[in-house]
């Protein structure tokens, strides 16, 4: 029996060509990340859909070579389940209560090291106030704005994916932000959490 490979060496042979590697660490942490999704979401579907998605994020990060989490390949999965899982509620336009538990504290597993539970709860409010206020955006600039910040995609992407030339796209997200800034001023917002 081989001894046991930590992530970040399964992670090296995984971007190296071993498909192999990647299904170890699925199997790993299978069960973790799981019932971390569970926890939140309390559907079983849902939360095989959440972890497929997770995966299918780690596998395009490792693939594009944009992983420098050394040593850290739990957490910085669980941060993309649980933003996932954030992008799940804001879908169905509830979002979720995030509370730590006894045997487990949501923020020791995705918390920024420099975010404490406080801050992260502003930066969540933060977050949550801002989703009401992109809702006030006319859609196309709506579209790319959650396309370009909440999924991550490049504007080639968003272009492939609306159909209009990467040029409107780069337009729609440039007025999206200047709507933004005056839908916030008119609402007498302060987005911060210093």
């Amino acid at each position: 029996m081989e001894p046991q490979r930590d992530d970040s060496l399964l992670v090296q042979d995984y971007i190296s060509g071993e498909e192999k590697a990647l299904e170890i660490l699925i199997n790993r942490h299978n069960q973790r990340i799981s019932s971390f999704i569970y926890s939140k979401v309390l559907d079983r579907d849902v939360t095989e859909d959440i972890f497929q998605d997770t995966f299918i994020k780690v596998i395009k990060t490792l693939k594009k070579g944009n992983y420098s989490e050394e040593g850290k390949f739990l957490p910085w999965v669980m941060r993309i389940a649980h933003n996932l899982i954030i992008d799940h509620f804001r879908k169905n336009k509830r979002m979720p209560k995030f509370e730590g538990n006894d045997d487990f504290n949501i923020f020791s597993v995705i918390g920024d090291d420099k975010l404490n539970a406080e801050k992260q709860l502003i930066k969540d409010q933060i977050d949550s106030d801002l989703t009401l206020l992109i809702e006030e955006l006319p859609d196309d600039q709506k579209e790319v704005l959650l396309m370009r910040i909440y999924k991550d995609m490049s504007f080639k992407e968003i272009s492939e994916n609306t159909g209009v030339s990467i040029n409107t796209a780069l337009g729609r997200m440039r007025y999206a932000l200047i709507n933004l800034r005056k839908i916030i001023d008119r609402h007498n917002i302060v987005l911060t959490n210093s």
